[in-house]
Protein backbone atom coordinates (compact mmCIF):
# COMPACT_ATOMS: atom_id res chain seq x y z
CA UNK A 1 0.00 0.00 0.00
CA UNK A 2 0.96 3.34 -0.43
CA UNK A 3 0.49 6.24 1.85
CA UNK A 4 -0.63 9.88 1.51
CA UNK A 5 -0.56 12.09 4.16
CA UNK A 6 -1.04 16.11 3.11
CA UNK A 7 0.20 19.40 5.25
CA UNK A 8 -0.52 23.06 5.15
CA UNK A 9 -3.68 23.48 4.45
CA UNK A 10 -5.20 26.59 6.30
CA UNK A 11 -7.38 29.85 6.02
CA UNK A 12 -5.67 32.70 4.60
CA UNK A 13 -6.73 36.17 3.30
CA UNK A 14 -7.52 36.65 -0.79
CA UNK A 15 -4.58 37.39 -1.76
CA UNK A 16 -2.31 35.37 0.43
CA UNK A 17 -0.21 32.55 -0.67
CA UNK A 18 -0.26 29.07 1.31
CA UNK A 19 2.20 26.03 0.20
CA UNK A 20 0.46 22.53 0.40
CA UNK A 21 2.71 19.55 0.67
CA UNK A 22 2.04 15.53 -0.06
CA UNK A 23 4.29 12.66 1.16
CA UNK A 24 4.04 9.45 0.03
CA UNK A 25 5.16 6.63 1.93
CA UNK A 26 4.52 3.08 2.31
CA UNK A 27 6.07 -0.10 0.08
CA UNK A 28 6.73 2.18 -3.02
CA UNK A 29 7.88 0.75 -6.00
CA UNK A 30 7.62 3.39 -8.28
CA UNK A 31 5.19 6.71 -8.62
CA UNK A 32 4.45 8.50 -12.21
CA UNK A 33 1.94 11.21 -12.15
CA UNK A 34 1.03 12.86 -8.76
CA UNK A 35 -1.54 15.75 -8.42
CA UNK A 36 -3.39 18.28 -6.71
CA UNK A 37 -7.46 17.55 -6.79
CA UNK A 38 -9.87 20.06 -5.22
CA UNK A 39 -13.44 19.55 -4.09
CA UNK A 40 -15.43 22.46 -3.69
CA UNK A 41 -18.90 22.01 -1.98
CA UNK A 42 -21.50 21.35 -4.41
CA UNK A 43 -19.53 20.70 -7.37
CA UNK A 44 -17.45 17.86 -8.53
CA UNK A 45 -13.42 17.26 -8.03
CA UNK A 46 -11.44 19.15 -10.09
CA UNK A 47 -8.17 18.68 -10.97
CA UNK A 48 -6.18 21.71 -10.21
CA UNK A 49 -2.51 20.76 -10.88
CA UNK A 50 -0.29 17.57 -11.66
CA UNK A 51 2.98 16.38 -12.79
CA UNK A 52 5.09 13.87 -14.42
CA UNK A 53 7.84 11.91 -12.60
CA UNK A 54 9.62 13.61 -15.66
CA UNK A 55 8.56 16.83 -14.41
CA UNK A 56 5.54 17.93 -17.05
CA UNK A 57 2.88 19.88 -15.44
CA UNK A 58 -0.63 20.91 -16.27
CA UNK A 59 -2.59 23.38 -14.52
CA UNK A 60 -6.48 23.84 -14.38
CA UNK A 61 -7.07 26.93 -16.01
CA UNK A 62 -8.35 28.99 -13.20
CA UNK A 63 -4.68 28.45 -11.51
CA UNK A 64 -2.34 28.84 -14.35
CA UNK A 65 -0.21 31.70 -13.42
CA UNK A 66 -0.93 31.86 -9.80
CA UNK A 67 -0.35 27.78 -8.77
CA UNK A 68 3.08 26.00 -9.09
CA UNK A 69 3.10 22.54 -8.60
CA UNK A 70 6.63 20.44 -8.33
CA UNK A 71 8.12 17.41 -6.74
CA UNK A 72 11.09 15.61 -4.75
CA UNK A 73 11.09 12.46 -6.12
CA UNK A 74 13.83 11.47 -3.53
CA UNK A 75 11.34 11.81 -0.92
CA UNK A 76 8.63 10.72 -2.85
CA UNK A 77 6.45 14.22 -1.97
CA UNK A 78 4.87 16.46 -3.63
CA UNK A 79 4.64 20.69 -3.41
CA UNK A 80 1.47 22.98 -4.28
CA UNK A 81 2.60 26.22 -3.72
CA UNK A 82 -0.53 28.74 -4.18
CA UNK A 83 -0.45 32.50 -4.10
CA UNK A 84 -2.93 35.01 -5.28
CA UNK A 85 -5.50 33.42 -3.66
CA UNK A 86 -9.11 34.46 -4.27
CA UNK A 87 -12.19 32.78 -2.06
CA UNK A 88 -13.58 30.93 -5.16
CA UNK A 89 -9.84 28.40 -4.40
CA UNK A 90 -11.72 27.64 -1.08
CA UNK A 91 -12.03 23.83 -0.85
CA UNK A 92 -10.35 20.40 0.42
CA UNK A 93 -7.60 19.57 -1.67
CA UNK A 94 -6.83 16.37 -1.86
CA UNK A 95 -3.10 14.61 -3.04
CA UNK A 96 -3.14 12.02 -5.45
CA UNK A 97 -0.73 9.73 -7.38
CA UNK A 98 -0.27 6.78 -9.54
CA UNK A 99 2.04 4.44 -8.31
CA UNK A 100 3.01 0.53 -7.96
CA UNK A 101 3.85 -1.10 -4.96
CA UNK A 102 7.01 -3.70 -4.58
CA UNK A 103 4.27 -6.49 -3.98
CA UNK A 104 2.79 -5.60 -6.95
CA UNK A 105 5.30 -3.51 -8.89
CA UNK A 106 3.40 -4.05 -12.98
CA UNK A 107 0.29 -2.80 -11.05
CA UNK A 108 -0.04 1.29 -11.01
CA UNK A 109 -3.22 2.22 -9.47
CA UNK A 110 -4.24 5.45 -7.94
CA UNK A 111 -4.12 6.32 -4.56
CA UNK A 112 -5.42 9.45 -2.10
CA UNK A 113 -4.65 11.25 0.77
CA UNK A 114 -7.07 12.59 3.28
CA UNK A 115 -7.39 15.89 2.06
CA UNK A 116 -6.54 18.94 3.57
CA UNK A 117 -8.82 22.07 3.85
CA UNK A 118 -7.79 25.48 2.18
CA UNK A 119 -10.03 28.24 3.15
CA UNK A 120 -9.60 31.72 1.19
CA UNK A 121 -10.96 34.91 3.25
CA UNK A 122 -12.60 37.51 0.93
Amino acid sequence: QVQLVESGGGLVQAGGSLRLSCAASGSIFSINAMAWVRQVPGKQRELVAAITSGGTTNYADSVKGRFTISRDNGKNTVYLQMTSLKPEDTGVYYCNCNGATFTAPGRYRDYWGQGTQVTVSS
